[in-house]
């Protein structure tokens, strides 16, 4: 059984995040934590300032908002036999519950949407960095007509990072693990992949139907298109590397992929 941890904000439920909360349940039981915020609570939770037109009456409907989508979480998961906690009357304690929560979680699972459907942010970018920042548990994006993948796309930059998400990847979707699996490495010197024959010896023991990528080019102009020629794919990434395709990553790419609601994208990093 996995314990995950979803947050929902306050005037929107993730079909796509409940999709992907049920097919992991069938395949493997889970205990789901749901977190509910308003728009206070995530506001004080990362520091941002709110634009203030509209403020007061949207922190009013989020309340009436979350108390329906609270119960419609609650229906679902009895509905579809899935443990559950829930967490809706947060306070300003925010992020030190979901550090807490995450901590103790083996995942932690998000729509795209959460970032960037509401004005009210100034800086989304950050907001997502920071999230994926302060989690303490590996962390799974979800575009909302999420589907199962047939394509693992890992990205490898020879970092720690980068081989601990893709072994955690492998052992918290074993299900995958036999799809279709590229690992990426892209150098705009032609460099050559890192310690190669250390991630082909690991790999392959997790992935049976491997590939391995050595892609000359600038992954911050082309990595985007060579991406989308790829159907149904999962994105697996670690945080902070120091490669071409790492920087492009943290910097912007996953930002461009979870606001145009492309591909999973699964980013998981050591503390």
């Amino acid at each position: 059984m996995k314990k995950i941890i979803t947050i929902f904000d306050g005037r929107n439920f993730s079909e796509g995040v409940f999709e992907f909360i049920k097919w992991q349940n069938a395949t493997s039981p889970v205990l789901l934590t749901g977190v509910f915020l308003n728009a206070i609570d995530y506001a004080t939770a990362w520091n941002y300032p709110m634009f203030l037109s509209g403020y007061l009456n949207t922190v009013v409907e989020d309340f009436d908002t979350i108390a329906s989508n609270v119960q419609k979480f609650k229906n679902l998961c009895e509905r579809n036999g899935i443990e559950y906690r829930v967490h809706e009357d947060i306070g300003t304690g925010v992020m030190e519950l979901i550090r807490k929560e995450t901590r103790f979680s083996d995942l932690l699972v998000m729509s795209g949407d959460f970032f960037y459907n509401d004005t009210f942010y100034i800086d989304p970018d950050s907001y997502l960095k920071d999230t994926l920042h302060e989690s303490e548990c590996p962390v799974l994006l979800l575009p909302d007509n999420f589907k199962a993948p047939v394509n693992n796309i890992l990205a490898y930059d020879g970092s720690a990072s980068s081989v601990y998400a893709i072994k955690q990847f492998s052992t918290l979707f074993p299900a995958w693990r036999g799809n279709k699996t590229h690992i990426v490495y892209a150098s705009v010197k032609g460099k050559e992949i890192p310690d190669r024959i250390y991630i082909e010896e690991l790999a392959v023991r997790h992935f049976p139907n491997l590939i391995i990528d050595a892609l000359q080019m600038d992954a911050r102009k082309y990595f985007n298109t060579w991406l989308t020629d790829q159907p149904r794919s999962i994105l697996v990434t670690g945080a902070y590397g120091r490669s071409s395709l790492s920087e492009s990553l943290k910097n912007s790419f996953v930002a461009e992929i979870v606001m145009e609601h492309k591909i999973p994208v699964f980013v998981a990093h050591s503390h």
